[in-house]
This record gives structure tokens, C-alpha cells and sequence, in this order.
């Protein structure tokens, strides 16, 4: 199967280690995995913010780019619905649009639904909780599967996460637009988190992430946030002699 990589603009410009894990994981898996340079937004904040027709010629560029390979694989429950729920509404009737849109996963779908794994190996010695993020839990659907891949990993602790299902509050442009309002809802998503006793909260989304990692720096709280990439790339000899603790190298 020839896969590709669709890192999404967020993960390219301020998270790049997400990449590089959901990468090391999938090879590690016996899989080969592409990262074509021609690549660039996937056009949802155009057409979020009510610029439809200016996203259309990313759509287009999206299928050229990724239209060749078995699988796309992004890291963002964000993006890959972007990709799978609104490609096919802005650019309808085009097949070759269609084709790419339904062969893109976010990583939990590729990895239980499309190579039947649930278990990747991984070690992480930490109390984590989980944060399903928007996109991935209402437009994809994404359910436990990135939960039964965290179960998976040897050492982990989870810890279920208070009213789980609420938003965090970021939704792009809304916690700019509605900051009253989102700055409520993090407080919310924070207050539940915190009492969970994690070390770690992790997510699917690095922009939802950021939203949660600022409220909790902000309240001196000690968690931190994690794409849960990293930890299912997480090994044993990646932890080195201080695996029992979560410093700045171990959770960037």
C-alpha cells in the first residue's frame, strides 16, 4: 500500500515532531510512507470563514497531489474531515476529487480500520487522559478508536476525562471571534482535565491542543498536552534512563 502523508499547515509550521512520529510509527509498522512537497492547505480555513470559491483551487491541487496513492493519512481529525466531509460539496460531480477525498484517513482509521492495528508497540510510562476533539468525534466518527490504540501502550495509565464530549472551545477563528464564550468553555475542558491526576493530556488535534496547553500554562497547572501520535511512537529506548518522568524532551 503506498501511503502519504498529509501533515496539515498547523503540524507543518509549529508541531513538526507530530509528523515525524505518525512517520517513525507507520514504517516502524512495516509500512513505507511518502511526504509529497507539493502539498499545502487543504483550503478549510477559506472555507470555514466563507471564502468557498477561494478554496476550491486547494481542493483541486489536493487531488493532483495525493491522487496517486492507495492511502492519505493526516494527523488532524480537522483536516481529514475537511478533506472527507466538504471536498465533495465544494467541487461536486468530480470524480477524480471524490476518488482521493474517501482514501483519506485520520490516523486512528488508518491504522484500525485499514491495517487492522491495535497495538503499536509503544511505551509510555505516564497517566494520560483523552481529549476527543470536534471534527474527529462528530464529522468523522472517529469513536474509541484512538482511545483503543492508547490502551494498547505498555506502561500507559488512562484516566477518563470529565465530559469528554464538550468542546474545548478553540474552533479556529470562534475562540477569536467569541473569546467571552470560548475562554469559558477551556476553563471547563481545564477544571475536568486537571481532575483526572494525569501528567498528560492528549488529543488528536494539535490546534485543539495548543487552545487546552495555553489555559493550563496559564493556570501554572504542571499537565501537559500531547498528540497522541507521539505516544503511540513512544519506545522504550526513546525514554532513556528518566523514563518515569515527563520533561521537555520526552513531550515536545
Amino acid at each position: 500500500m503506498r501511503i502519504a502523508l498529509f501533515i496539515t499547515c498547523v503540524n507543518d509550521l509549529m508541531f513538526p515532531e507530530t509528523g515525524k512520529a505518525v512517520v517513525r510509527l507507520l514504517r516502524g509498522l512495516g509500512h513505507e510512507v511518502d511526504f509529497p512537497l507539493e502539498q499545502t492547505c487543504c483550503g478549510q480555513m477559506h472555507a470555514n470563514t466563507g471564502y468557498r470559491e477561494e478554496a476550491v483551487p486547494l481542493v483541486r491541487r489536493f487531488a493532483d497531489v495525493f491522487g496517486s496513492y492507495d492511502a492519505v493519512v493526516s494527523p488532524s481529525g480537522s483536516c481529514a474531515a475537511m478533506v472527507r466531509d466538504s471536498y465533495p460539496g465544494l467541487v461536486p460531480r468530480d470524480d477524480r476529487v471524490a476518488s482521493v477525498s474517501s482514501r483519506t484517513y485520520e490516523l486512528s482509521e488508518l491504522l484500525v480500520d485499514v491495517l487492522g492495528v491495535t497495538d503499536t508497540g509503544a511505551y509510555f510510562p505516564h497517566r494520560v487522559t483523552y481529549h476527543p476533539t470536534c471534527h474527529g468525534l462528530r464529522m468523522l466518527g472517529l469513536g474509541d478508536k484512538p482511545l483503543s490504540l492508547l490502551r494498547g501502550v505498555r506502561g500507559i495509565e488512562l484516566a477518563e476525562l470529565p465530559a469528554a464530549e464538550e468542546c474545548c472551545g478553540f474552533g479556529g477563528t470562534f475562540a477569536v471571534k467569541n473569546a467571552e464564550v470560548s475562554t469559558a468553555m477551556l476553563t471547563d475542558k481545564c477544571r475536568n482535565a486537571l481532575s483526572t491526576d494525569a501528567e498528560v493530556l492528549a488529543a488528536a488535534d494539535n490546534s485543539c491542543l495548543t487552545h487546552i496547553g495555553g489555559g493550563l500554562s496559564r493556570m501554572r497547572a504542571g499537565m501537559r498536552v500531547m498528540h497522541y501520535a507521539e505516544i503511540l511512537a513512544a519506545r522504550e529506548h526513546d525514554l532513556g534512563p528518566s523514563a518515569g518522568h515527563v520533561d521537555e524532551g520526552t513531550l515536545r
